[in-house]
């Protein structure tokens, strides 16, 4: 099995696992729908994590020579 098979499969899984969770947790399902769309009023709070992030690990990098 090479490498990107390994990878695909993992993601697979995850998936999978994914979604036998968010069946068996109803609620929890529920949670994340509701998150997800509050978070369409809240785009700029995604902007400013993605500003931190970029902050905190992209500004101080050299450019690779």
């Amino acid at each position: 099995m090479n490498p990107q098979v390994r990878a695909a499969l993992r993601w697979l899984v995850l998936i999978a696992v994914l979604v036998v969770l968010a069946l068996l947790f109803k609620p929890v399902l529920a949670f994340v729908e509701m998150a997800a769309l509050e978070l369409r009023y809240f785009w700029w709070l995604i902007l400013l994590v993605a500003l931190a992030v970029w902050l905190i690990w992209g500004v101080g990098r050299r450019p690779k020579e």
